[in-house]
């Protein structure tokens, strides 16, 4: 896997001065980001670029909107566990141009968001990673996308023994809204490069 990961850097644009390269790591949870973008991120520091890794899930907002809405639960995973819109506005917008970013961050302990500001030099590789990247929303936002592709019983199968046992939630809430991703943004076909996980 590791080969294949650093191999996949090469076809990557090398980031300019003065310039700001937006690269989306795009996948459906438990397909193996993290460790793809740990890779990205040594290799990257290596080559003394500076860099930006922002993780989407930081950025969902607190339970009673995303949750319990009289909604379907995959409709409240996909549409509601982001401020869509609010993000267009605040990140994707001024990834670009801005020197400061004022985002507002998801606590899971005390389900509050917090104000964090994200400062980005004139040069730099901005990673944004996580699950349903290529909406259309954000999707011209992006320089260059890498969609992770696994298998729903791979990814599964990486779920705590306790999570698993709850597979009713993954069959109408997680499931659902990915079935809906890809069927209507076809993530595989829109991205640069697919790596198979």
């Amino acid at each position: 896997m590791e080969d294949c990961i650093l191999s996949s850097l090469n076809e990557i644009p090398n980031v300019k001065e003065g310039q700001r390269f937006i690269l989306g790591i795009d996948c459906l949870s438990r397909s193996g980001k993290t460790t793809f973008v740990k890779k990205f991120e040594q290799h990257f520091q290596e080559k003394d670029i500076p860099l930006c890794i922002l993780h989407i899930d930081d950025y969902i907002v607190v339970r009673n909107q995303r949750y319990n809405t009289g909604r379907e639960e995959w409709y409240e995973y996909y549409h509601l566990q982001w401020d869509t819109e609010w993000l267009k506005d605040h990140l994707f917008k001024k990834l670009k141009s801005s020197r400061e970013l004022h985002l507002l961050t998801y606590d899971y302990s005390s389900d509050t968001q917090k104000s964090q500001v994200v400062r980005l030099p004139e040069t730099c590789l901005i990673i944004i990673e996580g699950v349903f990247l290529q909406r259309k929303a954000w999707r011209s936002f992006y320089d260059y996308m890498i969609y992770l592709d696994c298998p729903r019983e791979k990814r599964f199968n990486r779920e705590s023994e306790t999570t698993q046992m709850n597979i009713e939630k993954f069959r109408t809430r997680y499931w659902k809204a990915e079935d809906y991703y890809l069927k209507t943004e076809f993530p595989k076909k829109q991205a640069d490069m697919v790596f198979q996980n």
